[in-house]
């Protein structure tokens, strides 16, 4: 059984930082490109960033996160990590990681696997 465990969200002031974890089990994760994807209140799931299958894989980020958010994993430890600086009030939301085969793609429909989710909350 597949299982993403996401952790290290919380309350921070805008201007300030975050680091979410997504630990895996359950799946050959060297074999997986992950995602992060993330949803506000009363809005669709969109996508933040994505990292190919394997360690120093190609990264995808969205516009709106360029340059402040970086993705990045640990296929020894089977966890993908996104570092999360200059925080914004607008980044407040669900963030999820996601799982599909190989290559990362930005579309929620492509992922097979997701987690639960961690709260973000940037407060200004």
């Amino acid at each position: 059984q597949v299982r993403l465990v996401e952790s290290g969200g919380g309350l921070v002031q805008a201007g300030g930082s975050l680091r979410l974890s997504c630990a895996a089990s359950g799946l050959t994760f060297s074999n997986y490109a992950m995602g992060w994807f993330r949803q506000a209140p009363g809005k669709e799931r969109d996508f933040v960033a994505a990292i190919s299958w394997s360690s120093g894989g190609t990264t995808y980020y969205a516009d709106s996160v360029k340059g402040r958010f970086t993705i990045s994993r640990d296929n020894a430890k089977n966890t993908v990590y996104l570092q999360m600086n200059s925080l914004k009030p607008e980044d407040t939301a669900v963030y999820s990681c996601a799982a599909k085969g190989f290559t990362a793609t930005v579309r929620v429909i492509d992922y097979a696997y997701w987690g639960q989710g961690t709260q973000v909350t940037v407060s200004s």
